[in-house]
């Protein structure tokens, strides 16, 4: 065992996995080498890529025992696509394939069986929602699943460390020869960002769709040099699922007053100014930042440069009124987000490298000025965790957490400081994802906790007068009301393993008891 950079043990080899390189910090390791490539092809002049079914395909692409194979996440908790997909080549008698989504939500239940019957060995991914996550964490897998973050993931595919035997990419509008976008058809999800790596760097790809449109379907996120077969199905996801149609609007009087503090940080750190770059989540407290800073900016006569990330109708509203210059879009979050793109010019769709790739030569989060994050558990050293819940289960997913985090001048944790009777900010999280020196302030509905190293930071918000309290006093003001919580028991199997933005371990997961 070594000791990484956040004071975790950290096995020097992994059964399963290999040798293992330990966490330092968040900008210690160079990259060497160059960007990885795929098969060079020899397509023959008007010969059509559709074929009849997703059989055919996987037959077509030569997937066999033991090969990598991806998906992406877009489609979130309506995607049908992983599913289908995986139940053909269980059929089919394909095992040992490692499936590796740019995220898994609680639609992909299924995958427990395949797991179970040795069709699924490995797993590398940003998440693993229940009942996957909770299936994981009791051991149901032989090898450690992989957790990166959006821009560790798109780093790995550059790089060649995972590579992509096929990818099966689910489109909502497609064209025969594999031109495709995401902002059309009855499954539109907006941005296609996560899948743009994944068809520049797989030997085959397999573009899945249930809207096939003439030739040439314009604008193209994925085209058709990228493509190698078109199948056409009855449905690829379920609308309901994949983008919701309203903006919404929290009423929730916690996270309004979280939103209202984090504002007043916003103002308070002088970062609120012309050209000022944001990126937020979706979650109510995220919403609500974004509503209020919205009447800041247009009380202060302030323009933004950029907005940036998942982008919800919220963000679109700000870009349309002239507020923002532009939009930088790797997932759209609603119906709005993702109709934005097919309509206005400056709501620009980005891959997933090209917004977190540490390793290239300018990823977006590295222009970023402030970013909204939320957290299951912030400790006193200010690391956080966004994985696992207070049970110890793979729940949930790191995404571009530490990617923003590292990139923003300053990072913003929205949380409860008590969420289901149990404290949020803790002696040492359960598992960490992003390490404490990336994040600069903690907002809570109690009050502001500033990391040490931003003395900058604390001064602004004293002379503003913020409810500014110490990380440890918010902790002992949770724990005050929700009593210290009981320490989580774990086996000895390694069940997950953490990495950073960089390809570094930070944390693993353990076997839940």
């Amino acid at each position: 065992m070594v000791k990484n950079g956040v004071g975790r043990d950290i096995p020097e080899y992994i059964e399963g996995i290999g040798e293992i390189k330990a966490y330092t910090s968040p900008f210690d390791t160079i990259p060497t080498g160059s960007k990885a490539g795929k098969q060079l092809k020899r397509p023959l002049p008007h010969k059509s890529k559709l074929v009849d079914s997703i059989e055919e395909a996987i037959r077509a692409t030569g997937l066999k025992d033991g090969m990598t194979i991806s998906f992406h996440h877009h489609f979130r908790s309506g995607d049908y696509i992983v599913n289908m997909v995986m139940d053909i080549i269980a059929k089919m008698g394909i095992k040992d394939i490692t499936i590796a989504p740019s995220s898994l939500s609680t639609c992909h239940g299924p995958l427990i069986q395949h797991i179970k019957n040795g069709v699924i060995t490995g797993i590398e991914s940003s998440g693993i929602r229940n009942p996957l996550g909770a299936a994981i964490s009791e051991g149901i897998m032989e090898k450690p699943v992989i957790i990166r973050s959006h821009g560790g993931r798109a780093r790995a595919i550059e790089s060649g460390e995972l590579k992509i035997d096929v990818a099966f990419l689910g489109a909502p509008a497609c064209d025969e020869y594999g031109n495709a976008n995401g902002f059309s058809g009855k499954s539109a999800c907006g941005s296609l960002g996560y899948a743009v790596v994944d068809a520049r760097y797989a030997d085959q790809v397999v573009m899945i769709t249930d809207n096939l449109v003439e030739y040439p379907c314009l604008p193209a996120t994925i085209n058709q040099t990228e493509t190698d077969y078109v199948v056409v199905v009855d449905s690829i996801g379920d609308p309901k699922g994949i983008v919701s149609g309203a903006i919404r609007h929290t009423k929730n009087p916690r996270d309004i007053l979280i939103a209202q503090n984090a504002v007043k940080a916003i103002v308070a750190s002088g970062y609120l100014k012309d050209g000022f770059s944001y990126q937020t989540g979706a979650a109510g407290a995220s919403l609500a930042v974004t509503e209020f800073l919205r009447e800041e900016m247009i009380a202060r006569g302030i323009k933004g440069g950029f907005g940036l990330g998942g982008i919800t109708a919220q963000l679109v509203q700000l870009y349309e009124e002239g507020l923002f210059k532009g939009l930088f879009d790797t997932q759209s979050f609603d119906l709005v987000a993702a109709e934005s793109i097919g309509k206005n010019p400056g709501h620009f769709e980005i891959d997933a490298s090209f917004y977190a790739n540490p390793h290239n030569a300018g990823p977006a989060v590295n222009k970023l000025d402030l970013v909204m994050l939320g957290a299951l558990e912030v400790d006193t050293d200010f690391n956080v965790n966004v994985i696992t819940g207070s049970d110890g289960v793979i729940s949930q997913a790191a995404g571009g957490h530490p990617d923003t985090s590292a990139g923003a001048k300053m990072s913003v944790i929205l949380a409860p400081l008590i969420r289901g009777r149990l404290p949020i900010v803790v002696d040492k999280v359960t598992t960490v994802v992003t390490p404490g020196e990336t994040i600069d302030v903690v907002v809570t509905d109690y009050g502001i906790a500033v990391n040490p190293l931003r003395q900058d930071l604390i001064e602004n918000f004293k002379n503003a007068k913020l409810p500014l309290y110490t990380i440890e006093e918010l902790k002992d003001m949770a724990e005050k009301i929700t009593g210290k919580p009981e320490t989580i028991e774990f086996g000895d199997k390694i069940v997950g393993v953490v990495e950073y933005r960089d390809g570094t371990v930070i944390d693993i997961i353990r076997q839940a008891k």
